[in-house]
């Protein structure tokens, strides 16, 4: 699931329907915790995941298009289809011109017509490698970099941390509160990150060799090598070298108190020289007169001092090559193969691409997903979900409340500030209010290329319009077709769009347990980023400030120190460890938001004794549900990467955070002994 979930892979109440009585028996026979899925003949002591979701993970193949299986793959392949049967619809009769509806099935057709995009070759791109060969000097490159600049990253919400481009952009209101900035974050990398190009792991240097080919290939097959193509292309991979060593890594980058740096315009030469950026500023339309972020300020100098230091020859072929790389979907069919060879074979361990027609409604929903989605949720989220879904956030947001209130270890003043950022949190459930206008984006049935970069244009354009404006703490990050969910801590308020609001997630026909143990964990989970390791450093307000006393923050930091070595145990494969300290912001938000989602199922029960369904107690089916929407199965190469870059543990233990909750031992007998037996003093109680 989406930061956090800030989001979770990472609902705003006015009708508390809370849940009010508990569903009849009758409702939850054959829905809900899926008992084929189970392996009976593992102890959950010994294995809860195996216990949960043994059968299911026996029988399960990867499917060849991916990296890997599970609960959201299945919420995401519904989804599809429903979308699928969108397009059909739009496709099946006129549009107006200009209308969205034109604007989606000219996106489609055009990602979807591989003929014409074979016909085009790369004549699409040659403005773009024309604009990198016209470079004559330091100035005109830094207006390159800047003209390549796109709203691509988000360090907040951890959707994404990665671009191609040598700087990134984001833009929201600064950490410490105040105005809406635009945050520049460090870029330039083709793979994941630094620890890529730096470790001297050996599958790591073998990735390192594959990578350098890669680049060899594409400039070969792209027509960019005059001359040795592996020389170009090792003075390409020096360069990203220099680049990855300028980067903070991934522990730093995630803790907002290291990114809190502002800069005014005229400290940006100043603090960063090498980079003209007077140049930068302009062909990237960033007319701002106010702060930055500098949101990874020990970076930005050192890769601004690359742009004066590395020869103009080198970083134009860097700038082709990343071009013609981040495009090769709508590139003719050679490039795309070489994209996918290392970026989804190598990387991920995916034996073939992903059917054409499934990647363009991918890219449509990349480009225009608030189009797509006021249809989609249309058709396919009733009111009746969202109702249900607004009683159970009423239901976790007062059990956290009451934990917060019933904390022996908290100070008065620090109960108070965390209570009213309970109350505080701006629940979005299933699509946002207001829908973004398209009317600015033009889009035409027959070059792919052109649109996908009009898109790319259009949302920068979209997000540095923000600038100089209060901040919309309504504004949605999540398509309603996503699905995830997500925790906006400037903000202070969650996205759940409606797509996660559906089977596995959410089954309208199981009982309290199944749906508290299902989506109410996932949101519990994003309820509790707000009091995560890092969500606990913002104030109902959204600023970064410390509101902590410091006897309560020393706990708090203990009880997190705690799971954090309790998760860096787990090892996927001998020597790889899980990352606690990188993790610990999701399993924080785990541990907490189940604790939270099963108190708000015991009290749905008003006294009542929860039914026994299908053998099963109430407190059994909602461990159950909570494990088994953590079913999933890796690839190998896939796993190791999810564990070098990922704030998120892998599914599997994502599924062990029951071992942190009293009740799991009750209800399933775990005592002394079992495997994943824990003291009671060592299960990590943080809220």
């Amino acid at each position: 699931m989406a930061r956090t979930f800030r989001h979770l892979g990472s609902f705003a109440a006015c009708c508390a329907l809370a849940m009010a009585a508990p569903y009849a028996q009758a409702a939850g026979q054959g829905a809900g915790v899926q008992t084929a899925d189970m392996d009976k003949s593992i102890r959950p002591g010994d294995d809860f995941y195996l216990y949960a979701n043994g059968t299911w993970l026996a029988r399960t193949d990867i499917p060849a298009d991916r990296a890997s299986v599970g609960s959201f793959l299945t919420a995401s392949n519904a989804t599809e289809a429903q979308l699928n049967t969108v397009i059909a619809d739009l496709l099946a009769k006129p549009a107006a011109p200009g209308s969205d509806a034109q604007k989606i099935r000219d996106y489609y057709r055009a990602y979807l017509d591989t003929a014409a995009i074979e016909a085009r070759g790369l004549a699409p791109v040659k403005p773009d490698l024309d604009r990198f060969a016209a470079i004559t000097d330091k100035t005109s490159l830094s207006r390159v970099l800047g003209q390549q600049v796109r709203a691509d990253l988000d360090p907040l919400n951890a959707t994404n941390f990665h671009t191609e481009n040598l700087f990134g952009l984001f833009v929201t209101q600064a950490l410490t509160g105040g105005e809406v900035v635009p945050y520049l974050m460090q870029g330039g990398l083709g793979m994941p990150e630094r620890d890529y190009y730096l470790s001297t792991d050996p599958k790591m240097v073998a990735i390192q060799g594959k990578y350098r080919a890669y680049i060899a290939r594409l400039m070969t097959d792209a027509g960019l090598a005059q001359g040795d193509a592996q020389a170009r292309a090792d003075a390409i991979y020096a360069l990203e070298i220099k680049i990855a060593q300028a980067h903070v890594g991934r522990e730093e980058s995630e803790d907002f108190q290291h990114a809190t740096t502002l800069w005014t315009r005229a400290d940006l030469p100043a603090k960063a020289p090498g980079l003209d950026w007077d140049a930068f500023l302009s062909g990237a339309n960033i007319t701002w007169t106010g702060k930055f972020a500098a949101y990874q300020a020990k970076a930005i100098p050192a890769l601004a001092a690359l742009v004066a230091s590395e020869p103009l020859s080198v970083w134009k072929d860097w700038l082709a090559f990343h071009q013609v790389s981040q495009y090769a979907a709508v590139l003719p069919k050679q490039i795309d193969d070489d994209r996918f060879a290392f970026y989804g074979t190598v990387l991920s361990g995916v034996a073939q691409p992903r059917p054409r027609d499934k990647r363009a409604l991918a890219a449509v929903n990349n480009a225009l997903g608030d189009a797509l989605a006021r249809i989609y949720v249309g058709r396919y989220f009733p009111a009746s979900s969202k109702t249900r879904i607004q009683g159970m956030v009423v239901n976790i947001k007062a059990a956290f409340t009451s934990r917060i209130q019933a904390l022996d270890w908290m100070a008065p003043s620090t109960k108070a500030e965390a209570i009213a950022k309970v109350k505080g949190i701006i629940v979005g459930i299933g699509y946002p209010d207001t829908w973004e206008d398209y009317a600015g984006l033009t889009v035409t049935p027959d070059n792919a290329y052109a649109n996908a970069v009009a898109a790319g244009k259009f949302d920068t354009a979209h997000q540095l319009a923000k600038l100089g404006k209060p901040l919309d703490r309504n504004e949605w990050w999540l398509t309603s077709q996503t699905v995830n969910a997500l925790n906006l801590p400037v903000q202070n308020a969650l996205n759940f769009p409606a797509a996660i609001l559906q089977k596995p997630f959410f089954d309208p026909a199981a009982d309290a347990a199944y749906n508290y143990g299902a989506v109410g964990a996932v949101i519990g989970h994003e309820i509790s980023h707000s009091f995560d390791n890092q969500g606990a450093a913002f104030d109902a307000t959204g600023r970064l400030r410390n509101w902590w006393t410091e006897q309560d923050l020393k706990r708090f930091d203990a009880a997190g120190k705690m799971l954090a070595e309790e998760f860096s145990a787990y090892e996927p494969y001998p020597g790889l460890h899980i990352k606690g300290d990188l993790t610990l912001s999701e399993n924080i938000a785990d541990v907490a938001g189940l604790a939270a989602s099963l108190d708000a199922y015991h009290a749905s029960l008003h006294g009542a004794k929860a039914p026994v369904i299908s053998g099963m107690t109430g407190d059994q089916r909602f461990f159950l549900a909570f494990a088994q929407t953590w079913a999933t199965k890796y690839r190998e190469a896939a796993l190791r990467n999810i564990v070098a870059t990922n704030g998120h543990a892998p599914g599997q233990y994502r599924a062990l955070t029951v071992r942190n909750l009293d009740a799991w031992y009750d209800a399933f007998g775990v005592k002394p002994g079992d495997k994943l037996y824990l003291p009671p003093e060592k299960r990590a109680k943080i809220w």
